[in-house]
């Protein structure tokens, strides 16, 4: 994104990407007097404490995306094989720790099973490794804590009558 913008010839300071652990150098980005405009993609969470943290300093300009859950919706007149790609890649993008990761997806009901099927070959595929191997497609998650969470998602889910088709749960 950063050489984009050098491409397109922004002024030195119109846009400043700045990187760093959300509560050091995102909470000084948020209290700090002289940042006009924050914008922040991810949990609610932090999008609560953002939005605080501006209102209690300069009230700068918030703008926030939060939680995701956006849905994909396979209808039966779709390219099989491209909707297949099209949201596994939703998913799976960033090992799934996007704001906008499609971790729903609604296939109509003639279409289901095939769908289905087809998922679940795509996701055996993919390689979970080492991301600085090339053709690992899955790395880490970004720490316990976020791993933990997926977990407890597939353990709710079976315990709601869902089956795991593939992968596996952590006993």
């Amino acid at each position: 994104f950063a050489s984009l913008i050098k491409e397109a010839e922004f002024p030195p300071g119109v846009v400043n990407i700045l990187t760093g652990y959300g509560p050091t150098a995102g909470a000084a980005i948020a209290r700090h007097m002289e940042i006009d405009k924050v914008a922040f993609t991810g949990s609610t969470e932090v999008g609560h404490l953002i939005q605080q943290a501006a209102g209690e300093t300069n009230l700068k300009r918030v703008t926030l995306e939060l939680g995701g859950k956006s849905p994909s919706i396979v209808l039966a007149d779709a390219d099989m094989k491209h909707a297949v790609e099209q949201c596994h890649e939703a998913l799976f993008f960033n090992m799934g720790q996007c704001c906008c990761a499609g971790s729903r997806t609604f296939v109509e009901e003639s279409i289901y099973n095939e769908f289905l099927e087809r998922s679940v070959e795509k996701a055996k595929e993919r390689k979970v490794g080492n991301p600085f191997e090339l053709d690992t497609k899955q790395g880490p998650q970004v720490d316990k804590e976020q791993f933990e969470k997926i977990l407890s998602y597939i353990k709710s889910g079976q315990k709601e009558g869902a089956k795991l088709m593939t992968g596996r749960s952590e006993e």
